[in-house]
């Protein structure tokens, strides 16, 4: 996604002008979630609901058998995997979250890899030095289904002039 004449941030993320609608990148990041994870997520959000800290309950109470990763616990680990990748020192902010969708359970231990796609981009109406990106992140299971998906729109800064000699 970066052209080879422009270097990304020096921490890593990309311009708005390195955004190529229609790409997709595959992050190099993956990573296993755990039942810590689960109940602390759970707990830090004051989110009692058994069906992610009650393994017991699960058991005989719910047709998964065992508990499923918190949603929002999940949402935020895709989105997180992303960052090294695409927004590292270059976001400026999150514009919002739509087309949220869990398709499939995520349980503890299973291991996620992201993909995103650029959807689409535009420069800002109020700000010269920022663009609008549309990225649709994608987490698959370790046995490639796919378990969340989302679009966020992202406020991104733009490349910034160089000043020539």
């Amino acid at each position: 996604m970066t052209p080879s004449s422009h270097a990304p941030h020096p921490r890593g993320g990309l311009y708005y002008e390195d955004f190529e609608v229609g790409a997709v990148l595959s992050h190099r990041l993956t990573r296993t979630v755990t039942q810590t994870d689960n109940i602390l997520f759970s707990s830090m959000t004051l989110n009692p609901q058994p069906l992610h800290i009650d393994a017991h309950f699960c058991a005989t109470e719910t047709e998964w058998g065992r508990p499923l990763m918190n949603s929002l616990f999940t949402l935020g680990l895709m989105i997180g995997i992303a960052v090294n990748d695409l927004t590292l020192g270059t976001t400026i902010g999150n514009l919002g979250m739509t087309e949220v969708r869990f398709p499939a359970p995520l349980f503890e231990g299973d291991t996620i890899r992201v993909t995103t796609e650029v959807a689409a981009k535009r420069v800002s109406r109020s700000r010269d030095d920022a663009g609008i990106v549309d990225l649709i992140h994608r987490a698959y299971r370790q046995d490639e289904v796919l378990v969340a998906e989302c679009r966020r729109q992202a406020f991104m800064r733009r490349r910034p002039a160089t000043s020539g000699a």
